[in-house]
């Protein structure tokens, strides 16, 4: 009986061991693979011209002079 309970254990060790060097692996070949992203709908086409609001601290400055 303390055998089978010995092996029991040995086993469920090892299995769990197994199993946590294999979703180790497998999450390290995930992170050789390109990530695919969906491109935004609005977003500019490669050479548009995008048009901007300029914030920057003179701006705003000579604004609130005026």
């Amino acid at each position: 009986m303390i055998a089978f309970f010995y092996f029991a254990c040995l086993f469920a060790i090892g299995g769990g061991a197994f199993a946590l060097i294999w979703s180790n692996i497998k999450s390290l070949n995930e992170l050789n693979t390109p990530i695919k992203t969906i491109r935004h709908p609005e977003a500019p086409e490669p050479g548009e011209t995008v048009m901007y609001v300029d914030l920057s601290r003179e701006k705003l400055e000579d604004l609130y002079k005026q």
